[in-house]
């Protein structure tokens, strides 16, 4: 079983910057792929980024590209969400996500193991 703690939400202005932490208590870290994904009030969860087991490859949403960054540290068992140049439309529950897996993986039913989520409000 695999328990992730989302961090680092909060209220930022348009502009702005946050980042994400996902801790993740497991043995193997390195053998997860992990991703983020976000849901706005009444709309779908949808993909943000993602990340190899290794850290090698990742995948990023078009929304998001070339502002969020995703990255690990497999020392601390962490995965983070540097997200820079918020716009109101990134406002959302930001989720952490696990898959036993190589990925990087982009769709959310591929996905074991998800965080409890961290809020993301950015004003205008």
């Amino acid at each position: 079983q695999v328990q992730l703690v989302e961090s680092g939400g909060g209220l930022v202005q348009a502009g702005g910057s946050l980042r994400l932490s996902c801790a993740a208590s497991v043995l193997t870290f390195s053998s997860y792929a992990m991703g983020w994904f976000r849901q706005a009030p009444g709309k779908e969860r949808e993909f943000v980024a993602a990340d190899s087991w290794r850290g090698t490859n990742t995948a990023y949403a078009d929304s998001v590209k070339g502002r969020f960054t995703i990255s690990r540290d497999n020392a601390k068992n962490r995965v983070y969400l540097q997200m820079n140049s918020l716009k109101p439309e990134d406002t959302a529950v930001y989720y952490c996500a696990a898959d036993y897996s190589r990925g990087p993986i982009t769709r959310d039913l591929e996905y074991d193991y998800w965080g409890q989520g961290t809020q993301v409000t950015v004003s205008s």
